[in-house]
């Protein structure tokens, strides 16, 4: 994987671009820490169909994956209904 400063990608950034394209990925360094890397779309997409379970997966696990089915509620903040007025 080549590795380009962030200057270096701003400046050739068409150069930048076509060598992901042709080689792959490729890393982009701030103050010489790793800060990014551009992959191509259609690694892109591999790598997040590959992170993400399908349906059928989960339905067909044996272990319960329901974090992954309902968003996590956050703590103190319960929801209430407002009290009603009796008649």
């Amino acid at each position: 994987m080549n590795t380009w400063s962030v200057q270096d990608a701003k400046a050739r950034f068409s150069e930048f671009l076509d060598r992901c394209l042709s080689e792959g990925p490729q890393m982009v360094t701030r103050r010489g820490a790793e800060a990014a890397i551009l992959v191509p779309a259609a690694q892109w997409k591999q790598m997040q169909a590959a992170a993400r379970p399908s349906l059928k997966e989960l339905l067909l696990s044996d272990q319960a994956r329901t974090e992954q089915l309902t968003p996590e509620r956050q703590r103190g903040q319960a929801r209430r209904r407002p009290a009603r007025a009796l008649p």
